[in-house]
């Protein structure tokens, strides 16, 4: 049985960062699962796979990746564009802020569809990174 969160209201009017702060952790979690799923165990191993699909580079090109799909709707870019522009103070250690901008408005756009419970959309985004980034790597 699961623990039954009550509903966030209002998440269309969240704070970018908000949003993003979720997404991240809703990602992350399906990165997990995912690398489970291929039948990887060992701990090291698992993170360094999930780098690859957690990075600010890897999101901010999945990201491009689906502009260049057109595969995002009005909605989706709005919040996108919400994500992308939000100022969150930090200064990133290991990347450019352009890519941890369009890495943030990923996270955006994941958490706005968990919290709006749009599980499918969401689903089928995260899988759309997943065959991205694991082309991707064919591809290096």
């Amino acid at each position: 049985m699961f623990l039954e969160l009550p509903t966030i209201k209002d998440s269309k009017l969240l704070n970018s960062l908000a949003l993003a702060y979720i997404g991240d952790a809703v990602y992350e979690i399906y990165v997990r699962h995912y690398l489970l799923a291929k039948g990887n165990i060992r701990p090291n191993q698992l993170h360094n796979q999930a780098k690859r699909f957690v990075s600010a580079k890897a999101q901010a090109s999945t990201l491009h990746h689906f502009f260049s799909l057109e595969f995002l709707t009005e909605e989706e870019q709005a919040v996108l564009r919400r994500g992308r522009n939000a100022k969150s103070g930090t200064i990133p250690k290991n990347t450019d802020v352009q890519t941890y901008r369009y890495s943030t408005a990923f996270e955006a756009l994941i958490g706005y569809l968990y919290l709006e419970k749009r599980h499918e959309r969401l689903e089928e985004l995260i899988q759309k990174s997943f065959t991205f980034i694991d082309g991707k790597e064919g591809m290096s």
